[in-house]
């Protein structure tokens, strides 16, 4: 049997027990789970197609990848994306938890030989849970360029992930196309997880920029069409649709790629509901409704951010997403006013968590993410306006 590290959210359950004695109630930001309305426009599409008596198709219907294919051309700079290679997936965490082993990564004879997989310092950890269940080794690096070249041979994933869970940040059009050049030098699929990107806060002109977008991939130079080889985007409406609950989400790019999931996925039956396909092509067919849901997040965030502030934080990073990327604002020394270096642990992490918890806030610990989240904290603009309200209160007093 495949043994995994336990599931890291469930060292959370003292700090949400002690937060749930709080006189006015819990706040929870953790996982940052969407709680505001799904949009009328998109269950009514998912009513609409609730009669669905035969199999759906894996690689979805016309209808959706069409829509996809709008999709990108509208909000994420990617003109002429070709429907064919567009698939849907249940959610976007199965695909990245099942990537490595879809594309056949896994140990090779000899010790040390086996596939890598990259991923960023601080990030998602089902990065690392799909290359173990594949088999492969994860590495974490930002700067993929310093790899020796021994160790570059073996990578055959990387993975971008703008803007990042959890810090917000935005990659550049310059750093993602380093990486698309490398990865195609090595012989890399490079996948880019992109399910923030419709939430630019502090970014200039809004420019997030996609895997696929031609500034990044580049063109060929024979049709003048983007050039997808050997790239994936991978994309969830989880959040700016409030469909956390439908599991909607889909992959687009390289041809052979996308046909070779289709495939494999076909085999093993991983195929998105019929119904749930009906909601997802209304929910990017409908872009009101995200312009909505930003306002409101951005309306929380104008409220949390000057609170973490007052209650002795620094917020890093954060430019776009879901979440804050916080800790405690660095001591200055008396004598020459430089800033405490002492390395940050685990257990400024924990202590921060248990801070938030005496307050009735649930928070998500940086710990989580690699070593390099030690100290942080992650907190979520997902609650309800009347409880971020109500932990900005706490936060402030």
């Amino acid at each position: 049997m495949l043994t995994l590290p336990e599931y890291p959210w469930d060292a959370m359950a003292p700090y949400v027990e002690q937060a749930q004695t709080h006189p006015d109630g819990v706040v929870n930001l953790s996982i940052g789970t969407p709680v505001d309305p799904t949009p009328e426009v998109i269950q009514q599409a998912l009513a609409a197609a609730a009669d669905a008596p035969g199999y759906p198709t894996t690689h979805g219907t016309a209808a959706l990848r069409e829509s996809i294919a709008g999709w990108f051309a509208r909000r994420r700079g990617v003109a002429g994306l070709d429907p064919i290679n567009i698939l849907p997936t249940v959610g976007s965490k199965e695909l990245v938890a099942w990537l490595p082993t879809l594309l056949g990564l896994g140990a090779r004879a000899g010790a040390g030989a086996g596939d890598v997989v990259l991923r960023p310092l601080v990030a998602y950890p089902t990065y690392d849970i799909g290359a173990q269940i594949a088999g492969a080794t994860p590495i974490a690096t930002d700067d993929p360029f310093s790899l020796d070249e021994e160790t570059l041979q073996r990578v055959r994933l990387i993975w971008i992930n703008s803007p990042s869970n959890p810090t917000g940040a935005v990659a550049g059009v310059e750093w993602m196309r380093s990486v698309v050049q490398l990865g195609r030098r090595i012989g890399a699929v490079v996948a880019s997880d992109e399910c923030y990107a419709e939430l630019p806060w502090e970014v200039a002109d809004d420019d997030v920029p996609s895997l696929l977008d031609p500034r990044v991939c580049g063109t060929d130079p024979a049709t003048g069409a983007s050039d997808h080889r050997g790239l994936l985007a991978v994309y969830s409406v989880s959040k700016q649709s409030n469909l956390a609950g439908y599991r909607a989400a889909f992959a687009a790019g390289c041809p052979e790629l996308i046909a070779g999931l289709v495939n494999t996925r076909k085999h093993a039956g991983m195929i998105v509901p019929a119904p749930i396909q009906a909601a997802l092509t209304a929910a990017l067919d409908d872009d009101a409704h995200v312009s909505a849901q930003r306002e409101v997040y951005r309306r929380r965030r104008a409220l949390m951010v000057p609170a973490l502030q007052a209650a002795g934080l620094q917020i890093e990073d954060s430019q776009a997403g879901l979440y804050l990327w916080c800790r405690r604002a660095p001591a200055a020394v008396q004598s020459d006013a430089q800033p405490d270096a002492r390395p940050a642990t685990a257990e400024d992490t924990w202590s921060l968590v248990q801070q938030m918890a005496e307050r009735g806030i649930v928070v998500g610990p940086g710990v989580f993410y690699g070593e390099r989240g030690n100290g942080y904290i992650r907190v979520a603009l997902t609650a309800t306006d009347e409880r971020i309200s109500a932990a900005a209160q706490r936060l402030r007093g």
